[in-house]
């Protein structure tokens, strides 16, 4: 089965295939930078992260271009309100540069933590005022596009097929309107590539219609054209971009061009609060440094990044994520039993004897590697790829219950878990020794103590007591070996 991805244009599941054979250009709507990132954040950007890791584990060369919002997204999300970077300026009496470099840098850092590779290409707004002035020329050019008192907007009436992705019409647009039009607009509808500033506007730019800056919807048809080309294979973003700002970009993209703008547009959904979207406009969300160190009144520990993580991947992509901090509870103990596993499995790889790979290991291997590709080729579903490592994890145990497994049997089943939980999923580190610390620490030192009291308890024939120790660990998914060398621990 090829990959089918879920293609929010033509509502309906196709076959991915790129335009140039071999290679794959991506587009995913980025950060706007005046806040720390939340679980929300990590929602989309874990969720693009493994499509393209997934496409490279498929063989493709793969262009991931994010971008950074740094100027121009208003705090309506539409041609209304105060400007979000420089609203923050004001809040924290910094430059708005200074605070879109912040947390630009916090961005970035979250996103390593959460093990997400870094885009090939990361543009900035402010860095593409040129390229946003030459495309707001074209339209005007093109008369799609008019200019009223400094300011430039888009003439819905041109774009017939403006609503095509959202699948609404100009009629609803207008009644759902949440903010009074401008009357420099000739349609309500029509929306803005060019403000003009006022004069105690910080960021603003010459232009041929005076001192301004550009739309928010402007800045991602320019980067994703400059560095991916008039048609791109993929674009990705939010559910709650879909309108206005990715009907935007079609709009202004297609009627500059002439041409298609997004072959396949991927939208991932929300997390949620008690049923409410979380976000920063609602003041109901818990950034994910908040969670990385368990200090927001809703969580009762600090989490594993990569348990994060794994808690994303356990939904899919365009299903919504309610968030618990019982769920995230459930997605550490998850990570934590891959963990330990792969890790006990590295160990006795180091002292496996010689042999010949196992024939009947071989093909329980082969039939989970194409079970794994099965669910991520059925639109990326991450949900069922994690169950099949764990179906991995059983494998595992049930080698390390018997012992006699060859290094040949046990390198295939690290190697399986690389591609897969690492490579693909992002949830198996490289190197677990050498970093091993945090929670993977805090919870062997926590065994080793209830290792001791059970052994106190044999020692004075309290088998009730030592049989209820092992019960409880049993329960929290850990199993205990006694061993000739003592008693040992492992997770299920």
């Amino acid at each position: 089965m090829a990959l089918q991805l879920h293609n929010s244009l033509t509502r309906r599941k196709e076959e991915f295939t790129p335009l140039e054979k071999g290679r794959v250009g991506i587009y995913v709507c980025g950060p706007t930078v005046y806040g720390h990132a939340h679980l929300g954040h990590a929602k989309s950007y874990v969720g693009f992260d493994v499509l393209v890791r997934y496409l490279r584990y498929l063989g493709y060369h793969v262009t991931y271009v994010q971008n950074i919002t740094d100027v121009g997204h208003l705090t309506d999300d539409a041609d209304a309100g105060e400007d979000k970077i420089a609203k923050a300026a004001a809040r924290e009496r910094k430059h708005p540069m200074a605070v879109a470099e912040f947390y630009t840098r916090s961005f970035f850092e979250d996103m390593d933590q959460l093990n997400c590779v870094r885009p090939d290409i990361s543009p900035r707004a402010s860095g593409h005022v040129i390229e946003q002035i030459e495309l707001v020329r074209t339209l005007l050019d093109k008369g799609h596009a008019y200019e009223v008192n400094g300011s430039v907007y888009f003439d819905v009436a041109t774009f017939k097929e403006y609503g095509k992705l959202s699948g609404r019409n100009t009629e609803e647009m207008v009644a759902g309107a949440r903010v009074e039009p401008s009357p420099d607009k000739r349609n309500p509808v029509d929306f803005a590539l060019w403000k003009k500033a006022e004069p105690n506007h910080i960021m603003q730019w010459p232009s041929p219609w005076g001192m301004g800056y550009p739309g928010w919807h402007l800045e991602c048809s320019v980067m994703a054209m400059k560095y991916l080309g008039k048609t791109i294979d993929i674009h990705g973003g939010g559910l709650e971009n879909q309108f206005p700002h990715h009907e935007c970009e079609i709009a202004q993209s297609e009627a500059a061009n002439n041409a298609p703008f997004v072959r396949f547009w991927l939208h991932n959904n929300m997390v949620t609060v008690d049923g409410q979207k979380m976000g920063k406009s609602l003041n109901n969300f818990i950034t994910l440094k908040q969670a990385f160190t368990g200090s927001h009144e809703r969580l009762t520990r600090y989490y594993e990044p990569l348990a994060i993580r794994q808690l994303v991947l356990n939904s899919h992509y365009r299903s919504p994520l309610d968030f618990s901090d019982a769920a995230l509870y459930a997605a550490n103990s998850g990570y934590q039993r891959i963990a330990e596993t792969v890790k006990d499995l590295r160990k006795r790889l180091k002292a496996a004897p010689e042999g010949p790979m196992d024939e009947d290991v071989a093909g329980q291997l082969e039939a989970l590697k194409t079970r794994f590709e099965e669910a991520m080729n059925d639109d990326l579903n991450t949900s069922v790829a994690l169950s099949v490592l764990f179906d991995l994890v059983r494998v595992t145990n049930t080698l390390a219950a018997a012992g006699s497994a060859t290094g040949s049997t046990l390198g295939a089943v690290d190697d399986l878990f690389t591609r897969l939980g690492g490579d693909v999923l992002g949830v198996v580190k490289s190197e677990y020794a050498e970093t091993a610390g945090g929670n993977d620490e805090a919870v062997g030192k926590l065994v080793a103590i209830l290792i001791d009291q059970r052994a106190a308890a044999r020692k004075n024939k309290d088998f009730t007591t030592a049989d209820a120790v092992r019960k409880r660990l049993d329960e929290a998914g850990i199993v205990l070996e006694d061993t000739p060398q003592g008693t040992q621990w492992r997770w299920k």
